[in-house]
């Protein structure tokens, strides 16, 4: 009998055990499930957007993009600081190009080592003290042609400037098209989207928003061809470079609007990340300078050398970019400005 006891009681505290460590495990994984929820919601700020597709290839000029890219990235080649000749080249095109749809186009200029470098900014709508401002780099890295980097962006902007032209603004909308992007000059006070940034100050004007296009132009279908600065992020994004990705910084909550837009009006999957400047590639491009003057900026991306094998390399060149895609992009940052500019 004493026997048959103790044998029940052992029984009893290995249910009981096994019902705790159950319990421990259920709790640890609820936990788990949670903070995971938690850090989801606070960088990826999903939101359900309803779709109202457009023909987007009715509305955007995709001839238009490619040309651009490829004037870019065959006539001005090198067009790096050491090349200034070439940078003009390219900064008469682009300038000629927005004088397509707007006369407000002008250089501004500024010295660096005896050479002479320019900006070129065209205006949109009324002068209003708030402004949107919506810019790419032009120059491209060492002697490449530069495609995707940043060729792209600046196609995207000069069709922009075509839409904006077609609309009512009540804001002024700015576009520029940036030197000096790439090293030596990236994290200087000599990059274009400096030089801007720090007039914007000096003149005290306010932001409403700006939009650096940086690299809109590849795209994968592939699984396994988007990857991520940091191993965790795999959790919330997709492992195919088949998305635009706008990246914002972490106490801002301005890319939200902009991925709603891309996704209501484009069959494009726009996703959003909100993290810390420190954290790789946050602040790799020209958005990060209107940031040091506490302006809300934004980069709008492909995700560079997180998805282009071809970045920085000889083989960045016009034909591999996806221009439906980069139609699609620059219709989504249309259809946003109309929004909150019109």
């Amino acid at each position: 009998m004493l026997l048959h006891n103790s044998k029940i009681q052992y029984k009893t505290g290995v249910v009981i055990i096994k019902n705790t460590i159950i319990k421990s495990i259920f709790r640890i994984s609820l936990l788990f499930t949670v903070i995971l929820t938690s850090i989801w919601i606070i960088i990826a700020r999903p939101v359900y957007t309803p779709q109202t597709l457009h023909d987007v290839e009715a509305l955007v000029n995709t001839a238009a993009l490619q040309q651009h890219v490829i004037f870019l990235t065959e006539t001005t080649v090198p067009r790096n600081s050491e090349n200034p000749e070439n940078l003009a080249l390219a900064a008469d095109y682009i300038k000629q190009q927005f004088e397509q749809s707007t006369a407000r186009v002008n250089f501004q200029t500024y010295p660096d080592q005896g050479r002479e470098y320019k900006n070129i900014i065209a205006h949109y709508g009324p002068e209003t003290d708030e402004r949107i401002v919506i810019g790419a780099h032009y120059d491209a890295y060492a002697n490449l042609p530069g495609a995707d980097d940043n060729a792209s962006g600046v196609a995207g902007l000069l069709e922009l400037g075509k839409l904006l032209s077609a609309l009512s603004l009540k804001n002024q909308v700015t576009l520029v098209a940036y030197t000096l992007e790439e090293p030596p000059y990236f994290a200087s006070d000599k990059m274009g989207s400096y030089v801007h940034a720090a007039m914007l100050q000096q003149q005290n004007v306010k932001i409403k928003i700006m939009i650096a296009l940086e690299m809109i132009g590849y795209f994968s279908d592939e699984p396994g061809s988007q990857v991520y600065p940091i191993p965790m992020l795999n959790l919330f994004y997709p492992d195919a470079g088949n998305f635009i990705a706008v990246i914002d910084r972490l106490q801002s909550n301005k890319a939200a609007a902009i991925k709603a837009a891309i996704n209501t009006y484009t069959d494009l999957s726009a996703y959003s990340i909100n993290a810390p400047d420190y954290v790789p590639g946050i602040a790799l491009s020209d958005h990060s300078n209107y940031w040091l003057f506490d302006y809300p900026a934004v980069m709008v991306t492909d995700t560079a050398l997180y998805r282009n094998q071809a970045y920085h390399t000889p083989q960045d060149t016009h034909d591999r970019l996806n221009y439906k895609n980069m139609a699609k992009v620059i219709y989504g940052i249309f259809q946003y400005i109309k929004t909150i500019a019109s």
